[in-house]
């Protein structure tokens, strides 16, 4: 019979640097290169983005820079899909 084990001693020691990462140095992962596209309401958007209007009950799409920082809102898919297209960016989406 085949019992498989972890040995359990190696995995207590394991370091996980991502975890000891401040926001700062999180943010900065990915730099220039990766944007997260995140669905989001009107009303969300308005707290994030104070010099614009949204409808409130509407779905939005947020993409955002590894810092959090607002690159395109829009209501549609396929224009997130245009603006990478011309873009130099990868996309991660939030899960």
């Amino acid at each position: 019979m085949y019992e498989k084990r972890n040995d359990e001693t190696v995995a207590d020691h394991v370091i996980h640097p991502l975890k000891d990462l401040t926001r700062a140095q999180f943010a900065a992962l990915g730099g220039d290169a990766v944007a997260y596209l995140r669905p989001v309401t009107g009303a969300v958007l308005g707290t994030l983005i104070t010099d614009a209007e949204f409808e409130a009950s509407a779905e939005y799409q947020l993409l955002m820079s590894a810092d959090g920082t607002p690159l395109l809102v829009t209501d549609t898919a396929d224009a997130v899909s245009e603006w990478l297209g011309e873009t130099n960016l990868g996309l991660a989406t939030l899960h």
